[in-house]
């Protein structure tokens, strides 16, 4: 379809910033024949149409360039490279605790109800 077609309603695809997503999009107004709001039918969000481009993605801080830059210099520290130590041995673990008898579930209900079998 070209712009010139569009009408209220129509569904074309454009990017949705909720959803960062490029989506199928309802036209919602249009103004002298160019769609300029839009409304995603995924979220339910209304935005300006922004004709179907995703946006460049952004470029790091400069906090993390150094930061980058400072751990690509310093040595990669693996578990062979790290010096053995003696760990002191630990006891051994005592056995899990058996596990109680757990009664039945007590129900609340609004009528009378009996009272429960005793089982001898």
């Amino acid at each position: 379809m070209t712009a010139s077609s569009f009408r209220l309603g129509d569904v074309i695809d454009d990017y949705c910033p909720r959803c960062k997503l490029l989506l199928n999009h309802a036209v919602a107004s249009m103004v002298e024949g160019k769609v300029v709001k839009v409304v995603c039918q995924t979220c339910h969000s209304e935005h300006p149409y922004r004709n179907a481009e995703v946006p460049l993605k952004k470029r790091p801080g400069p906090r993390t360039v150094l930061f980058e830059e400072v751990l690509s210099k310093s040595p990669p520290v693996g578990p062979a490279e790290a010096p053995a130590e003696k760990l002191p041995e630990e006891e051994p673990l005592a056995p899990p605790k058996k596990k109680r008898a757990v009664t039945p579930a007590r129900y609340i209900s609004r009528h009378a109800t009996r009272p429960p079998r005793s089982t001898r």
